[in-house]
């Protein structure tokens, strides 16, 4: 069976004050330029920190990149709309709960480097709508060795589900990650998503 959907787009969440010479906004950079030389196109949140890495990685080897932003006036905690980063296209919102929901909806997979609240949120919001739609799902990887401690506490601690565990990959070199995409696309093909109501949904399926 032909898969009806194929990864192409690729979003990158982590912590927004990463330094270039931090090893995570390197590896973000390396990952991002590597993933856009496959033909996949590089979506962030417009900010400073991994958003910047992902876009200047894409950029580095031509690829193309997308950022879903919002301006803050009413909250000092947020980032904001860094000017260093220059995307080849950019989608403004209204706030910052649309924001996510934009970068949910215009990307087919997600990596999520470490981070700090934003970035927990998002990891939370991409596994509980990847474990609501399973197997119509979005997947996701976690990048880095710690992901798994996290891991680990959240299923002894909390109420995790059988196919919750299948939306995802930990995941700690880029190699990996292109191998586990290829497995998610695999995995998600071998269902019949031909007269599924959700697979028409775009917030989660292109």
């Amino acid at each position: 069976m032909t898969p009806v959907r194929v990864i192409k787009n690729v979003a990158f969440f982590g912590y927004s004050e990463f330094k270039k010479t931090s090893r995570e906004y390197q590896q973000a950079f390396t990952l991002s330029a590597y993933l856009a030389e496959k033909g996949l196109t590089i979506v962030n949140g417009g900010g400073p920190g991994i958003m910047a890495a992902s876009t200047q990685g894409a950029e580095s080897v031509g690829g193309e990149t997308l950022a879903i932003t919002f301006s803050p006036h009413d909250a000092p905690g947020f980032e904001g709309r860094y000017v260093a980063n220059r995307v080849d296209r950019e989608i403004k919102t209204k706030n910052y709960i649309e924001r996510m929901f934009k970068l949910l909806e215009h990307a087919d997979c997600f990596v999520i480097f470490k981070g700090a609240t934003g970035t927990l949120s998002e990891f939370g919001t991409a596994w509980v709508l990847a474990r609501l739609y399973y197997p119509h799902h979005k997947p996701f990887l976690l990048y880095g060795k710690f992901w798994k401690k996290i891991v680990k506490v959240i299923k002894e601690n909390m109420k995790i589900r059988p196919e919750a565990d299948k939306v995802f990959r930990i995941v700690e070199t880029k190699e990996e990650v292109v191998k586990a995409i290829a497995e998610f696309e695999e995995e998600i093909g071998k269902f019949d998503h031909r007269h599924c109501r959700i697979c028409k949904d775009k917030a989660f399926m292109t």
